[in-house]
């Protein structure tokens, strides 16, 4: 056989009856667009819900004389965490979204980040000296 002839391309391909529709993917509808576009938006306003009150719920005590837990030590890995890892969760997750295929299932993820980011900070701020 040659290493030009048709059986030889055949046999790499992985489905030639398929034909040239499915090499490429379908667009995406007006109801995949708007439901991207509403998973976003909660993207977004969850992410800047744990970019304020994740802190804020971190160092709250109902028990302390101002409302403030003492003294943390992990102070500096909460404001790291929440200045840098909660942005950029956000910031790569609506990326995701948008540039990959399956971007609901990309939208979830980056939710269940930004949950899993949230409960580390509250983690964080429960340590005192």
């Amino acid at each position: 056989m040659e290493p030009n002839s048709t059986a030889a391309t055949e046999s790499r391909d992985a489905d030639p009856a398929a034909g040239p529709a499915a090499e490429r993917p379908r667009p995406r509808t007006a109801a995949e667009w708007s439901g991207l576009v509403l998973l976003a938006a909660a993207v977004l306003i969850f992410g800047a819900m744990v970019f304020v009150f994740g802190p804020l719920l971190a160092i709250a005590c109902s028990d302390c004389q101002d409302g403030v837990r003492g003294p943390l030590r992990f102070g500096t890995a909460l404001m790291v965490t929440d200045h840098v890892g909660v942005p950029l969760t956000t910031l790569g997750t609506l990326v995701a979204m948008f540039a990959v295929r399956r971007g609901a299932q990309a939208g979830g993820i980056g939710l269940g980040v930004l949950l899993l980011l949230l409960l580390v900070q509250w983690a964080l701020g429960q340590v005192t000296v």
